[in-house]
């Protein structure tokens, strides 16, 4: 009787053990919004452009999901980091060698990119996008376009004459030398 209990207990656990390392080998379900990182030469420059990638998922994007005349975190979860290595010129303004928080303002005709020393941070608060103007180094304006096919996913390009920002049916290049 003494035999059978202890088989029993060792049967139960042996079975516990089995359940346990088959939950944990399976394969975790994919972030909503997976981390990537853009990689690219401008010149002599190179670029990395770390952030979180949304996808549309049938959504309204421009105006509803990421409000007009609002700063975004360019991304999903926190704040998207833009990286130089040498000192750029960014549609004719200077930007020295370092790592900055990218944020943006969309409307429709136009766009604010703005890069600030503040990295690090979660990328909204209740209160909106979350940075400090104070640590603003630099803001441009940049023209939308319509992107020449559907982007589900955002997507950071980094190519020989800057980077876009890709998203839905928008192109958001900006001008790099």
């Amino acid at each position: 009787m003494k035999t059978l209990k202890t088989n029993s207990l060792l049967l139960t656990v042996l079975f516990l053990l089995t359940m346990t390392a088959s939950v944990l080998a399976q394969d975790a379900k994919p972030k909503a919004s997976p981390a990537m990182a853009a990689t690219g030469k401008v010149g002599k420059a190179t670029l990395t452009i770390n952030y979180s990638s949304p996808s549309v998922k049938g959504r309204t994007i421009w105006g509803e999901l990421v409000p007009y005349n609002k700063a975004w975190r360019a991304g999903a979860n926190e704040a998207t980091t833009f990286i130089t290595d040498k000192d750029i010129m960014v549609e004719g303004k200077m930007l020295k060698a370092g790592k900055y928080s990218l944020f943006a303002v969309p409307s429709e005709k136009e766009w604010q990119i703005i890069f600030n020393s503040q990295t690090g941070q979660w990328g909204t608060t209740r209160q909106g996008a979350n940075f400090d103007p104070a640590n603003t180094v630099l803001t441009v304006t940049v023209m939308p376009k319509k992107s020449a096919k559907m982007y589900e996913s955002l997507t950071y390009d980094i190519n020989a004459k800057g980077f876009s920002l890709l998203w839905e049916n928008l192109e958001i290049p900006v001008a790099i030398k």
